[in-house]
């Protein structure tokens, strides 16, 4: 599909190849499994064992229990929700279903019961996977589920005695065949259903088709430097409930019949034990959210010299701007430069770099992605002249562009304009065609007649010798309307004091223009992030509200 010694050649040369006929859970399995010992998952864990898993096994694994959820009446379209960590069973899990021709709904195990209760609800999920860690959370709401038949749960024989309707995962996988004719599904059927949690209102579930595959396949070999190449072995730290986990570094790796890393994490983010996983098992290929890199890049001193990284070629980086410390620390103690990504659930992804055939311009997100149209647009899909302020969007025709919302066909026709999806992500694009990052619809600060993006406010931050992490929004202001507050972490040691505050004002209005400096500077021990490595910066805004309130009602007693 990559042709092309430059960045143009491949752009041009490309061109999408989606078969009419596609199933997810044979083209990251099955077509692999003539090999029998062919390793596909290398799973490291909780107490730091090793086993792997070759496809041969993953097919008869995923056979087995696909008869078991057919016997149990999930047909074509059945909503299926798995609620596990990364581990062996959702992998079994995720295939089966597919092949079966039933939707998968992933969960993160992070969610409570009410965000549980919601998407069971709003998708209608007839079966529930899960293991007895995230089983209570599941109980507590079963009584408003009334499309829940079945829960399957992973050790499920000590609740035998508790509830009829849980059976056991591999007592239930071991009564089904080894042999199953998968369903035949289109590349245009629907595969998957992943919620997304907008600023306002509830989160809406997004409907991708089997078709995604092939296009994330595309869109992880260019960012990942042209991958596959020789050799490669692939480790991420996401959570396969989540495109970046499963479709943007998961899926993309076993439809290309090669082998992955993972690491059953108990607890939080660990960047010695990453390290450690990197180092020991030769990996070559990273796909990676910032803030797992800059918990690594602040926490553990001179990788390079504790650990083996010589493997390392390339590290595709999602989930917000980089700054300048951690591409530099990239470069400088990891050796590979890091290839920034954007995207979005509805269209994973559609920009990024790729360094070995494309300049890598710090603060840039990168270019299109060959096979991607994305353009700068105004409010009537108007494409915009290079260094125009305005709106990402992607045209269609496109294999990464959602179906649409699920039960939600208002909310969908909201989110195109013509053929363009609408992103809510505002930017300018150069003359050369590259994307500089401005802010969300809802993160643009109007401050006195100025439209000012927090993404500028944030990587200046970042590149003051003091600061962490950064973050950007607009509070009220009765003579500007608004005025931006940035919330700051600083690195160990430093003290964070008025002092600091007032340096970094000044540092931000050097940088920058003189209206854009955060005339409010908070201090915090972290910020808000949520399961994508995104701050949520709905949460600061949240926090700014109350605070509001509660002065204005000590203000009239």
């Amino acid at each position: 599909m990559l042709k092309g010694s430059s960045y143009e050649e491949i752009y041009e040369n490309f061109r999408w190849d989606i078969p009419e006929k596609l199933n997810i859970g044979v083209e990251i399995c099955d077509k692999w499994a003539q090999d029998k010992y062919r390793i596909a998952l290398i799973h490291v864990d909780r107490d730091s064992q090793v086993s792997k898993y070759s496809y041969w096994e993953l097919k008869n694994l995923s056979n087995r229990f696909a008869n078991t959820l057919s016997d149990l009446g999930v047909a074509r379209e059945d909503r299926v929700a798995v609620l596990l960590p990364n581990m062996p069973e959702t992998l079994i899990s995720h295939i089966a279903i597919y092949k079966t021709g039933a939707i998968l709904l992933p969960l993160l195990t992070l969610f409570g019961p009410m965000a549980i209760e919601y998407r069971l609800q709003s998708s209608g999920a007839k079966i529930l996977i899960t293991d007895n860690e995230n089983l209570p959370k599941v109980l507590e709401v079963r009584e408003s589920l009334p499309d829940l038949e079945v829960l399957i749960v992973v050790n499920g024989e000590k609740n035998r005695d508790k509830q009829a309707d849980i059976l056991d995962f591999w007592e239930a996988q071991e009564k089904g065949d080894r042999h199953f004719d998968v369903v035949d599904t289109g590349s245009e059927d629907p595969a998957l259903i992943i919620y997304t949690s907008g600023t306002t209102g509830p989160p809406k579930g997004a409907l991708h088709g089997h078709k995604l595959l092939p296009s994330e396949t595309s869109n992880l070999g260019f960012n990942l430097d042209l991958f596959p190449q020789p050799g490669d072995l692939l480790w991420t730290h996401c959570d396969w409930a989540y495109v970046a986990g499963s479709f943007a570094a998961l899926y993309p790796t076993l439809n290309n019949g090669l082998s992955l890393v993972n690491y059953e994490r108990g607890g939080r983010f660990d960047p010695d034990e990453a390290f450690r996983i990197i180092s020991e098992h030769g990996v070559t290929v990273i796909f990676a959210i910032a803030s797992a890199l800059r918990i690594m890049m602040e926490n553990v001193e001179s990788p390079s010299q504790k650990y083996d990284l010589s493997e390392l070629r390339s590290i595709a980086v999602g989930g917000e701007t980089m700054g300048h410390d951690l591409l530099e620390w990239g470069r400088q103690e990891l050796g590979v430069e890091l290839n920034e990504n954007y995207g979005l659930t509805e269209c994973d992804y559609s920009i990024c770099n790729c360094s070995s055939v494309m300049e890598i311009r710090e603060g840039s997100m990168g270019r299109a992605i060959p096979g991607h149209v994305v353009e700068i647009i105004d409010d009537s899909g108007n494409v915009l002249p290079p260094e125009t302020y305005g709106q990402i969007a992607i045209r269609k025709p496109n294999p990464s562009i959602f179906i649409g919302y699920w039960n939600d066909p208002e909310a969908t026709r909201a989110r195109f304009i013509g053929d363009w999806i609408c992103t809510g992500d505002y930017a300018t694009k150069d003359v050369d065609g590259y994307f500089w990052f401005t802010g969300r619809q809802d993160d643009i600060i109007e401050s006195g007649g100025y439209r000012i993006g927090p993404g500028e406010i944030e990587a200046a931050l970042k590149k003051h010798g003091s600061v962490a992490d950064a973050a950007a929004i607009g509070i009220t202001d009765a003579i500007k309307g608004q005025v931006v507050k940035a919330f700051v972490t600083v690195k160990s040691g430093v003290v964070a004091d008025k002092h600091l505050a007032d340096e970094l004002r000044e540092h931000v209005r050097n940088k920058l223009e003189a209206h854009a400096y955060p005339k409010e500077i908070e201090f915090l021990d972290e910020l808000p992030v949520g399961n994508t490595g995104k701050v949520m910066k709905q949460e600061l805004r949240r926090g700014e509200r109350e605070k509001a309130a509660a002065d204005s009602k000590g203000k009239k007693s």
